[in-house]
């Protein structure tokens, strides 16, 4: 059965539908959770959107009816029922959902995951995942659109979003024809790409332009310039008054390079290195993130490390150089980037 009879089967036979994501959602989850509450609330659904915690400020204009609830006040209300239907969107893992929210899947009927990440075979078999698609909000939007439910601006800045921050603003290899035939859809609903833009990345100040700067005065390679990575302190963070949430892109400035393979961000964080990844098409860095306890995408993803910068940065790059060095002991690969 392919992924949109499995979903309109399942969504069918369904009258009440919880939606969640995973803990510490980005706009790739929230949108595509929300989109589909949208959805399946125009075909008389009755929906709750319920993650373990409430969402950052910054995500509150994706979600001006508030929709999206953490699990204690869900557990408060007086009207919450038990599911016929539990959907998971942007992880086929429940141990990535939150303690309380995982409590709630089992009280549903059926589990569904709405997913494009790598995942066993066996739970591709049973869930609507599709790892071709170039963000969840990709799939979501077709899901959608199999219902008969129209693209409306609202529901299309939602799925637009969602795409928009995990292809890294359409530029990661996934991004395909058909993904651009939908954005084309989106557009057409009336949403403007330099709003859609400004909203999620937010308008900066001058102190986040001098953090970028810094930081990026002070990129390292590696001599073959096969991996570049920056260093972000909470020092910093603190002197330019920029929030962490707000450097998460900052990493995506090193894909310009030539010769690039892999960029790394390490960012200071308590007692924690958090790691962002970047391939430019070549390297899979979602099996570097997960050697080290994270996960993501082919050419994004994260982990964290407990320790200093000054330990983590030198054992993460020389993990890097021995998956270059391995994967290249035959003799280089084409590859389209190197000149």
């Amino acid at each position: 059965m392919d992924i949109i009879k499995k979903f309109k089967n399942l969504i069918e036979k369904s009258s009440k539908i919880v939606i969640s994501t995973h803990t510490f959602p980005d706009a790739d989850g929230i949108g595509s959770q929300i989109a589909l509450c949208l959805a399946l609330e125009s075909l008389k659904k009755k929906v709750y959107c319920v993650n373990e915690a409430e969402l950052l400020p910054r995500y509150h204009y994706l979600d001006e009816d508030k929709r999206v609830i953490s699990y204690s006040k869900y557990k408060s209300l007086s009207n919450r029922f038990k599911p016929d239907l539990f959907i998971v969107v942007d992880t086929s893992s429940l141990d990535r959902i939150g303690e309380g929210v995982k409590k709630l899947t089992l009280e549903a009927k059926n589990l569904l995951f709405i997913d494009h990440h790598p995942c066993p075979k066996e739970l591709m078999a049973l869930h609507c995942i599709d790892t071709s698609a170039s963000a969840t909000g990709e799939l979501a939007g077709n899901l959608i659109e199999s219902l008969g439910v129209e693209l409306s601006q609202k529901l299309s800045l939602l799925l637009y979003t969602s795409i928009l921050i995990d292809t890294s603003s359409f530029r990661y290899p996934t991004v395909s024809g058909k993904t651009h035939r939908l954005l084309a859809k989106f557009l057409d609903s009336g949403i403007r790409p330099a709003q859609a833009y400004n909203k999620i990345y937010g308008t900066k100040k001058v102190s986040y332009l001098k953090l970028l700067g810094k930081i990026l005065s002070e990129v390292k390679s590696t001599e073959d310039g096969d991996i570049a990575w920056i260093s972000l302190y909470e020092s910093q963070l603190k002197k330019y008054n920029v929030d962490f949430e707000d450097t998460h892109g900052f990493v995506n400035h090193l894909l310009i390079l030539g010769n690039l393979k892999v960029a790394c961000m390490f960012k200071e964080r308590g007692d924690n290195v958090k790691i962002s990844f970047r391939s430019t098409g070549e390297i899979n860095v979602e099996f570097l993130a997960q050697a080290l306890g994270g996960g993501g995408h082919k050419h994004s993803a994260a982990a964290s490390r407990r320790g200093a910068m000054k330990e983590v940065i030198p054992e993460v790059i020389s993990k890097i150089k021995l998956i270059l060095k391995e994967r290249y002991k035959d003799g280089p690969k084409s590859n389209s980037r190197r000149r």
